[in-house]
């Protein structure tokens, strides 16, 4: 967690974010890691955990990484929580939790809540269509 915290400081200090800083271990050995880069990159999905796991998928050669452990200096938003279950990562561990982070200003407490219906189905036949093609594939992966 000191190495999550000390790449937190990294990004508030250079400005790309806020104070979230993430590290990705597999049997003892570093394999990834990253800070909020949302202001440096202007792309609201440039969270720790994603640029940590951008980072460990390209250093292993692999969208799995399975037996790594995160660590992180706050609670995993849904999109980050998202993206580790899709990376199967084994276990997460967290400094601060949603309450902490809604006292400092960030708004991850409202992405747990529903927001209402603003969203809907459109041009279902064309893409079930797509999803047979991608069925009928042979050897695909599905992830």
């Amino acid at each position: 967690m000191k190495l999550a915290v000390s790449e937190a400081r990294k990004g508030i200090n250079a400005g790309h974010g806020g104070p979230f800083g993430c590290v990705i271990v597999r049997n003892g050995e570093i394999v990834g890691k990253g800070h909020n880069e949302v202001v440096k990159r202007q792309d609201p999905t440039c969270h720790g955990e994603m640029m940590a796991i951008r980072n460990a998928c390209k250093k292993l050669g692999t969208f799995d990484l399975s037996g790594c452990e995160l660590y992180t200096t706050a609670e995993p938003c849904p999109m980050c929580a998202g993206a580790i279950k899709w990376a199967n990562i084994t276990r997460v561990w967290y400094g601060c939790n949603i309450a902490d982070t809604d006292r400092i200003g960030f708004r991850d407490k409202v992405f747990y809540e529903s927001d209402g219906d603003n969203s809907g189905e459109l041009d279902r036949a064309e893409c079930l269509e797509l999803f047979a093609e991608y069925n009928s594939i042979k050897d695909k992966v599905n992830y």
